[in-house]
């Protein structure tokens, strides 16, 4: 089954190795997007998916549209990912 994994940077040195670690772990079935808010996104859907997941802080991941669990109030873990089924096959 495919996994829509969205990623939300501000590019930022605590940004950057959570996407590199998603990376990492995703397969052939997770299809990644990475909304880079720094730069904002031409069509502004990055700003409407903000609202939408009610994000609040970054970097923030939501697999399947749903915002993970670890992203509202505590660090993006390895296992969080893995739980959410990135790298998995």
């Amino acid at each position: 089954m495919k996994r829509n994994v969205e990623i939300f940077t501000a590019n930022c040195p605590v940004c950057d190795p959570v996407v590199q670690m998603v990376k990492e772990l995703a397969c052939d079935q997770c299809e990644i997007t990475i909304y880079d808010l720094i730069k904002l996104c031409d069509d502004k859907v990055c700003l409407s998916k903000l609202e939408e997941y009610q994000i609040k802080k970054v970097p923030a991941i939501a697999v399947n549209g749903k915002l993970l669990n670890c992203c509202q109030d505590q660090n993006i873990s390895k296992e969080e990912l893995i739980k959410a089924g990135i790298g998995q096959g």
